[in-house]
């Protein structure tokens, strides 16, 4: 099953600001948040709260939550660590 990813537009606010200073992190970022499509749970996710999933990518950290019955992965929070 391949679940839909949908960028909440805050997230996507914080994606562009990053880009400028960080082209290949994003890129990485991106290509992790694309991965969830098929396997939405990963190893490297972990559960934050009840409803979200919180994945580490270099420098950045991706809030999102999944919705089964959907098919559908939120991304509600884009946020760098350093």
């Amino acid at each position: 099953m391949t679940y839909r990813i949908i960028w909440e537009p805050n997230a996507t606010n914080a994606a562009v600001r990053f880009l400028k200073d960080d082209p290949t992190g994003l890129a990485a970022v991106y290509e992790a948040v694309d991965a969830l499509a098929e396997t939405p749970r990963p190893a490297a996710s972990t559960p934050y709260g009840w409803d979200f999933r919180r994945l580490r990518v270099g420098d950045y950290r991706v809030l999102y939550a999944i919705d089964d019955d959907v098919i559908h992965i939120l991304v509600t929070h884009l946020g760098r660590t350093t």
